[in-house]
């Protein structure tokens, strides 16, 4: 999958240009010959994740595991593991304990197989002034700040992802419904499905989706071998992917990669069926509030404060 003579990177061709140029009548795709190349065909014709067999999709998942295998030279495991029983995840952040490290930006990176060139992060840690009495909305933030140590005097920080919204706008406007949500709450793409049309970032209030607009280049000794249809595994360009919750770890019983990064624990995860989970004890003894709550997203993705409150640890 190597580029031609013109220079022009035939290896990959997004699904909207794909499907453009079958509307205009094209004869073919300049796409070289070999059994690479085969599969990148094949997976242009396949059918939505939903209406996919357990037969087709564990051929799926078995030709994906060879396909990066061979790329990136490592046992890859590919998943699709369903949604637990009895399980909506939800997440809460601690805003008093939070430094803007953005250990967890970096965490979700490599945990996500997410693009380094061109980069692309699923999280974004905005930067605030405290001198500042009025809530300033997130617009009004800085996300791209530098000093050379952190927390900064004078500076609190609020780090957003994908809300998770109970009522997502972004599977509203998506026409090819590419974007759901699953049972246990969380909100997915099928990156084969997904035409880069970017009505479900126009969309999210949020700012919580990104397009790829390149390539993607993950070095091969960083990419992660454990990998979630819906979830992790490598993306194309011309698609839009967002944070899941790590739904290759999550449906595993395991925590988020940024929970795990977060040097001071200000990140908080778990089941809001489980009455005695850590996010129902924050939900039912703290303050909690949601980001722009009048828009009537109800996302399960909560903030608070705990200074002055007795936080389980």
């Amino acid at each position: 999958m190597s580029d031609d003579k013109t220079g022009k990177d035939r290896s990959r061709i997004t699904r909207r240009k794909f499907l453009a140029a079958l509307s205009a009548g094209a004869a073919a795709l300049a796409i070289p010959a070999g059994k690479a190349e085969a599969y990148v065909i094949e997976e242009y014709f396949r059918q939505h994740f939903k209406r996919l067999s357990k037969d087709d999709l564990k051929d799926i998942l078995a030709k994906m595991e060879e396909e990066l295998s061979f790329k990136y030279g490592k046992a890859v495991t590919a998943k699709a593991t369903p949604p637990p029983d009895n399980t909506v995840f939800a997440y809460a952040l601690d805003l008093s304990r939070c430094i803007g490290c953005r250990r967890c930006v970096y965490g979700c990176v490599k945990e996500n197989n997410l693009s380094r060139d061109p980069q692309i992060q699923w999280i974004k840690v905005l930067e605030f002034h405290t001198n500042n009495h009025k809530w300033q909305g997130l617009e009004h933030s800085n996300r791209y700040y530098e000093p050379e140590q952190v927390p900064e005097p004078g500076k609190f920080y609020v780090p957003v992802q994908c809300q998770q919204c109970k009522n997502p706008p972004c599977v509203k406007v998506c026409p090819v419904q590419a974007t759901w949500q699953e049972p246990d709450g969380i909100v997915v793409v099928d990156y084969n499905w997904c035409i880069g049309c970017r009505f479900c970032m126009a969309a999210c209030p949020y700012g919580a989706r990104n397009f790829n607009w390149g390539k993607p280049t993950i070095p091969k000794e960083e990419f992660n071998p454990v990998v979630h249809y819906l979830g992790n595994r490598p993306q194309y360009k011309g698609v839009v992917g967002k944070c899941t919750f790590c739904i290759q770890r999550s449906r595993e019983g395991r925590y988020t990669a940024c929970v795990e990064a977060c040097p001071v624990g200000a990140r908080k995860f778990g089941n809001l069926m489980d009455p005695n989970s850590e996010i129902r004890y924050i939900l039912e003894n703290l303050k909690v509030f949601r980001l722009k709550e009048e828009l009537d997203t109800n996302p399960k993705f909560y903030y608070f404060f705990s200074m002055g409150y007795s936080v389980k640890s």
